[in-house]
């Protein structure tokens, strides 16, 4: 499985048509309006870099307004949520 954070930035008025497009596409598990330099973050989650490629450069081409992005690869988790999700099973 290859994880990956896409930074986006779109037209200030299509923030929330964008978010719904990303959200109902295949391969893109997350999508969050964020403050700062970017308008949203998308995690994306597909089996294969070919899958990923795929993705950022054909699929994310087919929703307007999205003015520039900024992909990068995650290599490692670290997250609190899924430690404690492993020490809770059956509870």
């Amino acid at each position: 499985m290859v994880t990956s954070i896409i930074l986006i930035t779109t037209e200030r008025t299509k923030i929330n048509d964008v978010a719904e497009k990303l959200a109902e596409m295949d391969g893109i598990s997350e999508v969050y309006s964020v403050s700062g330099s970017y308008d949203l973050i998308a995690i994306a989650r597909v089996k294969s870099n070919d899958d990923l490629a795929n993705l950022v450069t054909n699929r994310l081409l087919s929703i307007d307004h999205i003015l520039k992005s900024e992909t990068t690869l995650a290599f490692k988790a670290f997250s609190r949520h899924d430690l404690e999700s492993m020490f809770n099973v059956g509870m």
